[in-house]
């Protein structure tokens, strides 16, 4: 399994996690809470978490390219949301989990 756990700070996480969820939500199957949001993409899952100062992102997929879709999915739409605060400062961690 491949992963990602991506950040990006803004003091508007809550905000952007409810408008990204929102949007998702009209293709895709999405669970929203309080402060966070699982949202089923296609290519995996994807967990969105609003802090105080940021939103963080941890996903999964089946495949690189899939992970290296969901980060583009992710940044086209926040920064849409966020154009106030271009440019957006993105922190992306890969990686690779053995299949259980």
């Amino acid at each position: 399994m491949f992963t990602t756990k991506g950040s990006v700070k803004t003091e508007k996480a809550a905000k952007y996690l409810v408008q990204l969820c929102k949007h998702f939500a009209h293709k895709v199957e999405v669970d929203l809470g309080e402060t966070t949001g699982n949202v089923a993409f296609p290519m995996g899952p994807c967990v969105i978490t609003a802090h105080e100062d940021r939103l963080t992102f941890d996903g999964q997929s089946h495949k690189p390219e899939g992970i290296e879709s969901m980060k583009g999915v992710i940044i086209i739409h926040l920064d849409k949301f966020a154009w106030r605060e271009a440019p957006l400062d993105y922190q992306w961690e890969d990686g690779e989990t053995p299949d259980v």
